[in-house]
Order: structure tokens, then C-alpha cells, then sequence
């Protein structure tokens, strides 16, 4: 246990990022700096659809990369001081900040961002090799990025007790610039690597990477991740809006319920992890994206200023959607194996390429499209400007809606999902007895099917 949480150790600055950039940055640049909501909407949104096509580039160097010290481990230790840098500069800027000035910074924090995440992603696919000891592991790493969000909650909080409301975003900024290294170390320093016999660097082409985004399995994943971050991305861009201005709580009480919300994914993960483990990780998924989609439907019944009801809401959202990350990147974690054996390739780090790229261009819509919406129904984010009625009711309606019908979305896209416990099991014993040395490949037959797979001679 001592070396997996110190492993999972760079994800505690990741959550902390998470939260900080999508909740507060947004409104910090509107409200703080005035900029329009139109150009910081497209300024997220332009960067992070930029970036996708950095990411897949990045997944495949790793999967060719060969050093003394491990193929993730040197990726994870490049991202760092650029995420560190990018982080200074983006949450305490300088007065008469600009959108490109915004844009730019975007980008250098976002690639600092993959690099360090993916490498974690790729790294734990390897260090947990079977079915349910990879919800176990990514379990942690949710863990600890939930652990971190939450202490990056306190910030505000503590900075209104004290009146310097103000300084609360720069904060958040020197408590991420200290994580990150510290996290980093950790597990680069005392986590081993195991590197796979057919870690060879090989060609690649478009074709390579068109075939893994058409795999069942892998379009499965790719399309429920794009749902499954959409919704509560649309809503982490909206929140302080949503909770300020149409439920009557002010920005630090917003702030404490959105803590609760963060907290409660330490629960979530433990909790989803242990029923992925029971019922398999795709019905995991379904009953979380079920569950959360309700009770995010309640919160249209929450009465203004009712603060323990928001809490026990937020306590139950916060819940279920901590298992919307680990069990995805757990399952991507199958999917590499099933490729690895059919193919005989190493694809671990495209396909958390993949996903990463999913989740950054559903983050870069749900800014990009909630902005522009509220700025076409007269929203005005401004601080010290009161909306009209028929804005904050719109307001409310864009909030609500479309997160409710993506996180449905993203939880049907598991009906008939075929790479459960069993036929994981299946593909990692004929992985270990390659690796081994003691069986040849396997003559496959469709490995990439998202139904049963024809019986095979056991290895």
C-alpha cells in the first residue's frame, strides 16, 4: 500500500488541477479580468481542440520509447516543470491579460498536463496486470487526485475567513507548483517499471491509429468518455454561476459545497472500485451514470439557500462520478492487453492518447458551448452585475439538460460490452505465457470483437 499511494502520488496534483482550472479559472479571467465570456469560452475551446492532435503524437513516442530508466518514467519527469511553469503563469497573472495571453499558457499547461497523465496511465497498465487488481489500482490514483482537489477547495474557503477573496485563484496556483514535483518523485523514484518483451520501436501510420479508435471495444470507451466528461464538464464551467445566482448561496459557501462534492469521490472511488469488482466495470459504469443522472435532475427541486440539502445532493453527485474516471481508464487498460496479444504491439500509451484526447475535446465543448449559450440568452458574468430573471432562468436550463442527456448517453454505450472478467482472464494468461517464453502467439480469430470470443486452445 505504501508504494501504490506513493505511485498514485502525481495524480493528486491532476485532481487538484482539475477542479481549479475548470471551476475557478474560467470565472476568474470573466469576472476578475473582464474579459468576455465569448473570448474565454473560445480561448479553452481553441487551445483544447488544438491540443488533441498533440496527444495521440505523445502516446506513440511513449510506446516506442527505450531508456535505462523505464519508458513512462522519463515522460513523467519532462512534464513536470513545464506543468509548473505553464501553472504560474496561467493562475497569478499579470493585470491586462489578454486571450492570447490566456490561449498560450493554455496550451503549455496542457501538454505539461499529458505528459505527466499519461504516463501515469500507461505506467499503471503495466503494474497491474489482472481485471480487478486494475480497479484497485486506478482506484487509487482517483483516490488521491480526489484528495487532491478537495485541500485545493480549502484555499477559497480560507482565503474568504481572512477577506482576500481575491488572491484565492493565485493560491491555488503555488499549492499546485508545490505539488506536482513532489508527486512526481515520489513515484518515479520508488515505483518500479516493468518493461514488456516486445517493447521494440516499429512503424506506425494513420492506418495503425484509425484501427484502434475502430476496435468495438475501444470506440465503446472513447464515445461513453466523451459523454461522461461532457456533462460534468458543462456543469464544473457553470457551477459558480449555478450555485451563486440561481440557488442564492454565495461564492464561499458554493465554494464549501463543491468541497463536499470533491470529498465525497474519496468514498466513490473506494465504493465503485469494490462493485466494479463484483459486477464487472462496465455495469459499474452504467449503475454510476444512472444514479448520478437522477440526481442531478433533483437539483432542480433544491429550494434557494437550503444548504444541507445541497450538501446531501452534492455528497451523492460527487459519489457516483468518481467512478466515471478510474473504471474508463481501467477498461482502456483491458483493451491494451487484447491489442497486444492480437497484434503483438505495444499501444498502451495511444490509447490513453486516445482518451485523454476524448476528454480534452469534451472539456474544450463544454467551455466553448455553455459560454457561448449563456452569452446568447444575455447572461452577464461580470462581478457586480445583476441578471435579469429570464437570464438566470436560462441560465438554470442550460446547467441542467444537457449534462443529464450525455451522462445517460455515456452509460448506455456499455450495453452489450464484451471485455469483461472472464475473457480478460482468458487474454492475460496467454500474455504471461508469452512473456514467459513458454507458447507461441496464439493464431487469433476476432480478439477486437465486443461479443464472446470463439474458444481457443488453452496456453
Amino acid at each position: 500500500m505504501p508504494r501504490l499511494v506513493a505511485f498514485s502520488l502525481p495524480g493528486f496534483s491532476i485532481g487538484a488541477l482539475a477542479v481549479a482550472l475548470a471551476v475557478y479559472l474560467p470565472h476568474y479571467y470573466a469576472a476578475h479580468f473582464g474579459l468576455a465570456l465569448a473570448a474565454v469560452g473560445a480561448a479553452f475551446g481553441i487551445v483544447r481542440f488544438g491540443d488533441t492532435f498533440i496527444d495521440p503524437l505523445i502516446g506513440l513516442f511513449m510506446d516506442r520509447t527505450r531508456t535505462r530508466i523505464g519508458r513512462y518514467r522519463v515522460w513523467m519527469l519532462a512534464g513536470a516543470p513545464l506543468l509548473m511553469l505553464a501553472v504560474y503563469m496561467l493562475f497569478d497573472p499579470p493585470y491586462g491579460v489578454s486571450m492570447p495571453y490566456l490561449a498560450g499558457w493554455l496550451l503549455a499547461y496542457y501538454i505539461g498536463w499529458s505528459l505527466i497523465l499519461l504516463s501515469l496511465n500507461s505506467w499503471a497498465s503495466v503494474i497491474a496486470g489482472k481485471y480487478h487488481e486494475r480497479s484497485r489500482v486506478f482506484g487509487a490514483i482517483q483516490v488521491v487526485s480526489t484528495l487532491g482537489a478537495a485541500l485545493v477547495l480549502l484555499i477559497p474557503a480560507l482565503m474568504a475567513r481572512r477577506g482576500a477573496t481575491a488572491g484565492a485563484v493565485p493560491a491555488m496556483g503555488w499549492f499546485i507548483v508545490i505539488a506536482a514535483p513532489v508527486g512526481v518523485a515520489a513515484a518515479t523514484l520508488l515505483t518500479r517499471e516493468p518493461i514488456p518483451a516486445d517493447s521494440h520501436a516499429e512503424r506506425f501510420g494513420f492506418r495503425d491509429y484509425w484501427e484502434m479508435v475502430c476496435r468495438p471495444d475501444m470506440a465503446r470507451i472513447i464515445i461513453s468518455d466523451f459523454c461522461l466528461y461532457l456533462g460534468p464538464g458543462w456543469m464544473s464551467a457553470m457551477y459558480i454561476f449555478y450555485f451563486h445566482d440561481a440557488r442564492g448561496f454565495s461564492v464561499p459557501a458554493a465554494s464549501s459545497l463543491l468541497l463536499i462534492y470533491i470529498a465525497a469521490g474519496v468514498v466513490g472511488a473506494a465504493g465503485l472500485s469494490w462493485l466494479a469488482q463484483r459486477i464487472g466495470k462496465h455495469r459499474a459504469m452504467q449503475v454510476a451514470a444512472t444514479g448520478y443522472s437522477l440526481m442531478l435532475g433533483g437539483t432542480t427541486l433544491l429550494p434557494n439557500g437550503d444548504y444541507p440539502l445541497a450538501a446531501a445532493l452534492l455528497l451523492a453527485l460527487g459519489f457516483l462520478a468518481a467512478g466515471f474516471t478510474l473504471l474508463d481508464r481501467a477498461m482502456v487498460a483491458d483493451v491494451a492487453d487484447a491489442v497486444r496479444l492480437e497484434k503483438g504491439k505495444q499501444r498502451t500509451g495511444l490509447l490513453y492518447a486516445m482518451i485523454s484526447t476524448t476528454q480534452k475535446l469534451a472539456a474544450s465543448a463544454s467551455i466553448l458551448l455553455s459560454f457561448t449559450v449563456l452569452g446568447a440568452i444575455g447572461y452577464n458574468a461580470k462581478e457586480g452585475v445583476a441578471n435579469t430573471p429570464a437570464a438566470i432562468h436560462g441560465m438554470e436550463l442550460v446547467y441542467i439538460i444537457t449534462p443529464i442527456v450525455f451522462v445517460m448517453l455515456g452509460g448506455a454505450c456499455y450495453f452489450g460490452y464484451g471485455l469483461d472478467a472472464k475473457r480478460h482472464a482468458d487474454i492475460r494468461a496467454q500474455l504471461d505465457a508469452l512473456d514467459a517464453g513458454t507458447a507461441e502467439p496464439p493464431v487469433l480469430g476476432s480478439l477486437n470483437a465486443d461479443v464472446s470470443v470463439a474458444a481457443r486452445p488453452s496456453v
